[in-house]
């Protein structure tokens, strides 16, 4: 299955690199390519950089599209032109994965209305103002709409990514990855601990 991941200035690090670390265990199974608007370097504030295809050249055969989060969401939600695409792409994908802040952008486009979806505890109250129509689930890890799923922050993006492999591969196969990793994956995608009391 083909993978893009949507890269802009200032997107989160382990947004993108959490679930690429998960679907890269899977390379006979999962390519992966990074994409942004206008092709080229995209760097963020950990001075992460990662050289990028144009998102116009994406394919409508396109499998999984994956939107992360960051700093970047604040100033990109307000870039038609890309919001513009992201609704073009995530429309032909077969499934559509955000992180954290990602919701936001994809909240944008209108696709999200009435579907669930979740995003980043500490920035909640923001993200909700870019989705007035979407239900809005503030205690969820990750959730699950149709093609659409969303998670919580940062981290949050790789309990997403397992329970994503868990719903096409089996559950026993995503706890062998959460193994392979080291991680202590949060397999109860209804609760996070984070959430705001």
């Amino acid at each position: 299955m083909n993978i893009a991941v949507l890269l802009f200035d200032d997107f989160e690090t382990l947004d993108v690199y959490g679930p690429v670390e998960v679907f890269g265990r899977l390379s006979d199974l999962y390519t992966i390519k990074f994409y942004s608007l206008n092709g080229g370097q995209i760097e963020n504030r950990h001075g992460v950089s990662a050289l990028t295809e144009k998102l116009e050249d994406i394919k409508e055969d396109l499998e999984i599209f994956i939107v992360p989060g960051g700093m970047g969401t604040r100033k990109e939600v307000e870039n038609k032109l890309l919001i513009d695409k992201i609704k073009e792409i995530a429309t032909f994908s077969k499934f559509v994965l955000t992180v954290c802040t990602g919701s936001s952008l994809l909240a944008r486009t209108g696709l999200l209305d009435n579907k669930t979806a979740t995003s980043n505890k500490r920035a909640f109250a923001w993200v909700v103002t870019n989705g007035a129509n979407v239900n809005w689930n503030e205690k969820a890890r990750w959730t699950i709409d149709d093609k659409y799923y969303t998670s919580s922050g940062v981290s949050a993006g790789i309990d997403m990514t397992l329970g994503f492999i868990s719903d096409r591969h089996g559950i026993d196969f995503a706890r062998r990855i959460a193994v392979e990793i080291e991680y202590n994956w949060t397999e109860d995608k209804d609760n996070d601990t984070f959430k705001v009391e």
